[in-house]
């Protein structure tokens, strides 16, 4: 949910490969509510309130529950870490204040925006950044995504080796995220995972998944330009145009972390010209498709935000 442009290390895409955190628990609907919960009037988390011995009672949640209330709200962008403690994000108090834009993340657009955060921004997320932008199969089952996957952490990061537990089990919480258990495991395996209702993966057969590809009625816009926006910026920032093929296809795109068709990205771009006033605008002259842009404010990307939650 953040909306200012990651630190140059980022920039330049040497985040550092991340695994854990999550203590084997997919993002449930209150959690980032309940992380939000904990600020101060001035925004801010202190450290010790995660870690401190009434953190379960304060969260209402186990130890392990309450760490990974901490990592998602990190890597959904809901706060960053900060000398003092953590902070909250500007538009996420928007969001998730009472009497705010989605208070209790029963919006599509809050699953939309965290999920963005994850897949596309990839902070303390690398598995869900890898799965949706570097998985082409149209099946695949957990197992044969391990070595892969550890593949492609070891080119992130060749210093250091992870377990095949380890990536195993953050395969297992990242698909779970996704599409739930239907059957076996404990109550706690049904308990509100707030990207469950995305419609972005699917269980074809047991142990085997498959994305869904094609429109998706509950990506508002607003979502939408916000992370054509982002993607840009951060990927293409000096340029005043993006080709077609770029927004639908790039790694970190649109296109590829909310898995749209060719139809359903034109036709979104399309749109947009309306959305924002022309700020974004798209051509199609002999055959070259693009994306062109004015200056955007940080208060103009804030307002697509807010504007999928109207």
């Amino acid at each position: 949910m953040a909306t200012t442009s990651p630190k140059r290390k980022a920039e330049k895409g040497e985040i550092p490969a991340h695994f854990s955190g999550h203590e084997t628990f997919p993002l449930r609907q209150m959690w980032l509510k309940k992380a939000f919960d904990q600020a101060s009037e001035r925004d801010l988390i202190r450290k010790s309130t995660f870690i401190s011995e009434t953190a379960i009672a304060d969260f209402g949640v186990g130890k392990n529950m309450v760490a990974s209330i901490r990592h998602w709200a990190l890597a959904c962008g809901v706060m960053r870490e900060v000398d003092a403690g953590f902070r909250i994000g500007g538009i996420a108090s928007e969001i998730l204040q009472d009497g705010g834009l989605d208070p209790y993340a029963e919006s599509p657009s809050t699953a939309w925006l965290s999920h963005w955060q994850l897949a596309g921004r990839c902070f303390r997320s690398t598995t869900w950044h890898w799965l949706f932008n570097h998985v082409t199969a149209p099946t695949f089952t957990r197992q044969e995504l391990e070595e892969p996957l550890a593949r492609y952490a070891r080119t992130l990061d060749p210093k250091h080796r992870l377990s095949t537990s380890t990536i195993s089990r953050d395969l297992e919480t990242c698909l779970r995220s996704y599409a739930p258990r239907t059957a076996g495991g404990s109550p706690e395996d049904f308990a509100e995972p707030l990207l469950g209702e995305l419609g972005l993966l699917q269980e074809v057969h047991k142990g085997q998944y498959a994305f869904r590809r094609g429109p998706k009625a509950s990506l508002h816009d607003g979502v939408f330009a916000y992370a054509l926006v982002d993607f840009w910026n951060r990927k293409a920032d000096g340029q005043s145009s993006l080709a077609f093929e770029t927004v639908a296809y790039a790694e970190g795109s649109p296109g590829r972390v909310f898995k749209l068709d060719e139809e359903s990205i034109a036709q979104r771009l399309i749109a947009l010209s309306d959305f924002t006033g022309r700020k974004l605008e798209w051509t199609d002259t002999a055959g070259l498709r693009q994306v062109h842009r004015k200056a955007l404010s940080k208060e103009d990307i804030k307002n697509m935000i807010r504007r999928a939650y109207d």
